[in-house]
């Protein structure tokens, strides 16, 4: 008979982990198994536990529903078929390869390890700080101004149920004489026609023709008030608990425009014209790689579109799991992000190419970027469907899921940031996320006025260009040079368990940092002021402008002069030269003086 007993447990200590004995005994004949349980993580007293994702997919969803914006459909086809087709991804994949993707990583990284906000990360080289407020005061510029286009989609969508669309025809109340159909137009040749949907654009939901300027703005008009209202309500019930609602809201406005721009390839390859359209967004014309804008731009749009700087990355990744593979991540969701840009491509096409045949013009007279494609040119083509209605409302539900995951990864940039800098802030989540939606839909007003769109072109040239690119510049020099690359792998060893790779470590340290300063260099040699069709903007207000970057910009500086005020003793002490610098930084020091002289 086959008599089994169990003795109670030992427990020993080793190691500092815990030790479990099992005595069995079995016949008269013990057998004994140990097990090594490392002894769980304490959390100090007064310090809370770091809320995680509910699940993995979670987190990819955020980052892949951030980094897919409003852009990867009226940005990138445009520049493909403007600069050489298919001959564009050339520099599009070389800038990708050396500077998108290591930035990508390097924020996925910085912070997982440290799970802290933009802010917090830089716990790590203190003296860097400055450059977490200022991509924390980038994101919340942004946000004055991206829910506006958020808002306008929505106005669109409850437009759209009707049995006409009302950019059909020109004999509406808000058409002007200079209304004319395509046809008509395109005989004419008249640059001051409008079509009916370019109007109902302008005149009907703009209102821009009761301004005068920047200078006369105007009342909020209320049905672009109500619909902004509504967008600042879904971005807050969607932040207001964390990343527990907004991992679940992503499940939808993630993939939801996925759905859709299949479904309007699906039909807009049937359509006449649509093959000419696809054809001209792949020619290659690798001639056009001899110019020096092409590369500018295809380094331009990676900067962008891959949404490293805003601090939404370091958000994220901040609540995942401390062994999170984050190499894994970043080659994943940034490779997504690109393939979106490629593919979103076909279906921006095969409705121009259509609508190119439809009037009998060239396909440069309705090629277009920026708001034009998406609220003019692509409603109109829309508008010659059969059931056009209904596809008016698949697409505009698309541009609505495309702008609010984006819109909630600003927004938690700014809130993580800042209750991790303020610790008394995280028990008051929901009011704090009150507070920064009311707050930037009361800003968000100036941008629905009869002169709003003034105040949006001023804030989009502006809010998150020269700043942005100097803000990714300064985060990477940072940590290369003065955190140290060779500390930050043995970080990201720590998490997933192996270092980077040689390439990028050198990426890291050489040549990110150097593409960044080419690209700031860019941005400042380029500089073009802002203007609105013939409107050109008045001398102040390209000063308001630029105050508005400078604010930003200068959180860098003016928090490095703070902490060096704040240290014990005197600058020129050794002991106070050796906290505030590393090997690597007095390397980059030197060398930046080498390249000066």
């Amino acid at each position: 008979m086959l008599l089994t007993k169990v003795l109670p447990f030992l427990v020993g200590v080793n190691n500092g982990g815990v030790e479990l004995i099992l005595v069995k005994e079995q016949n008269g004949v013990q057998f004994t198994s140990t097990t090594l349980v490392a002894p769980a993580q304490t959390i100090p007293s007064g310090e809370e536990e770091r809320e995680t994702w509910g699940k993995k997919i979670d987190f990819l969803l955020s980052v892949i529903g951030f980094a897919v914006d409003l852009a990867n459909v009226w940005r990138f086809p445009y520049l493909c078929y403007k600069n050489g087709g298919g001959a564009f991804l050339v520099p599009y994949l070389f800038f990708m390869v050396i500077a998108g993707m290591p930035l990508f990583y390097m924020e996925l990284a910085l912070g997982q390890y440290n799970r802290e906000g933009a802010a917090g990360v830089w716990k790590i080289c203190p003296i860097f700080k400055g450059v977490g407020f200022t991509v924390i005061l980038i994101s919340l510029y942004v946000g004055f101004y991206y829910n506006v286009i958020i808002s306008w989609a929505l106005f669109y969508l409850f437009s759209s149920f009707t049995r006409e669309l009302p950019w059909v025809h020109c004999n509406n109340t808000w058409n002007s004489p200079n209304c004319s159909d395509w046809a008509d137009n395109s005989s004419i040749g008249d640059i001051y026609k409008a079509t009916p949907a370019q109007e109902y654009f302008e005149r009907a939901v703009l209102h821009i023709q009761d301004s005068n300027g920047i200078g006369d703005l105007g009342r909020p008009r209320w049905q672009l008030t109500s619909c902004l209202a509504v967008v600042i309500i879904l971005l807050y019930f969607s932040l207001w608990k964390g990343v527990k609602t907004s991992g679940k809201v992503v499940w939808i406005t993630a993939t939801m425009p996925y759905v859709v721009l299949t479904v309007l390839l699906l039909r807009g390859v049937t359509l006449p014209g649509a093959i000419d359209g696809i054809k001209a967004y792949l020619s290659v014309d690798f001639l056009r790689l001899c110019d020096a804008k092409v590369w500018i731009e295809a380094a331009t749009q990676i900067c962008f579109s891959l949404g490293v700087g805003f601090g939404v990355l370091i958000a994220f990744s901040s609540y995942n799991k401390f062994s999170n593979n984050c190499y894994r991540d970043a080659i994943i969701t940034s490779s997504i992000n690109s393939l979106t840009s490629f593919f979103s491509g076909f279906v921006v096409f095969s409705f121009l190419g259509y609508m190119s045949h439809k009037h009998n013009v060239a396909l440069d007279k309705v090629a277009r970027d920026g708001a034009g494609l998406v609220f003019v040119i692509y409603p109109e083509a829309i508008a010659t469907l059969p059931g056009s209605s209904v596809w008016a409302v698949i697409f505009f539900i698309m541009l609505l899921t495309l702008g609010l995951d984006s819109a909630m990864g600003g927004m938690e940039s700014v809130i993580t940031g800042l209750i991790d800098e303020f610790k008394f802030l995280h028990k008051h989540r929901e009011l704090f996320t009150l507070f920064i939606v009311v707050s930037t839909f009361l800003i968000s007003l100036f941008c629905v006025t009869n002169g709003g769109m003034y105040v949006f072109t001023l804030l989009d040239h502006f809010a998150a260009g020269t700043s942005i690119l100097f803000g990714v510049l300064i985060e990477a020099i940072g940590i290369a040079w003065f955190y140290g690359v060779d500390r930050f792998s043995d970080d990201i060893k720590e998490m997933i368990g192996h270092r980077p790779g040689r390439y990028w470590r050198l990426c890291w340290k050489f040549v990110s940092p150097c593409f960044l300063l080419f690209m700031v260099v860019i941005s400042f040699a380029t500089f073009n002021p802002p203007n609105y069709g013939s409107y050109m903007f008045p001398q102040w207000a390209n000063l308001v402008g630029w105050c508005l970057a400078m604010s930003s910009m200068t959180m860098v500086p003016l928090y490095a002069i703070y902490k060096l005020c704040t240290l014990p003793g005197r600058f020129c002490d050794v002991s106070l030269l050796n906290q505030l610098y590393t090997k690597q930084a007095k390397d980059f020091f030197y060398l930046s003086l080498a390249l000066v002289l």
